[in-house]
């Protein structure tokens, strides 16, 4: 595995990959720092350049001029949270849903709860887009980077703001 800090408008971002694809982009100002062992394990190697794919791609998002991504990606996780983050792709650029629908929409309809927990597990936020996901009464509910981000994000997919100029 080999991993690159970068910044962003919303923060550091911490980004791992192997041969698979993009495996993991942790906001390291969220939830957790970044700490060797927690997120960076001791056998990934720091290359910096080899992400310059994803940092254009991200950067072209936060400018407003990327609505869809186009990478390998390869996140690790049960066949549930698997459903459940194939089905955040499908969710169009500038548009929320709730637990609920996209519970619905994998043929689980009563498993709104476990669609949050998968939801909350996403391992590549932003790129697959978890914080689109919204509570049943509109408002919005946790996210890794934390609240303001999850609000900044869907201020740019509405076009009320740029996050890059």
């Amino acid at each position: 595995m080999i991993y690159r800090v970068v910044d962003s408008p919303v923060g550091g971002l911490l980004l791992a990959r192997d041969d698979a694809g993009l495996r993991l982009i942790h906001f390291q100002n969220g939830k957790a720092d970044l700490k060797v062992g927690l997120y960076v394990q001791a056998d990934w190697r720091r290359e910096d350049n080899a992400f310059d794919d994803v940092v254009v791609q991200l950067t072209e998002y936060f400018e407003g001029r990327r609505r869809e991504f186009e990478m390998p990606l390869a996140p690790e996780g049960t066949p549930f949270q698997q459903r459940v983050w194939r089905a955040l792709l499908d969710i169009p650029y500038g548009e929320t849903i709730s637990y609920g629908a996209l519970a619905s929409r994998i043929g689980q309809r009563s498993a709104s709860r476990a669609v949050g927990l998968a939801n909350g597990s996403n391992p590549i936020p932003i790129v697959i887009p978890c914080h689109r996901v919204i509570g049943s009464n509109g408002k919005l509910t946790g996210y890794g980077g934390g609240l303001p981000i999850k609000q900044q994000l869907l201020a740019l997919e509405r076009g009320e703001r740029r996050l890059l100029t």
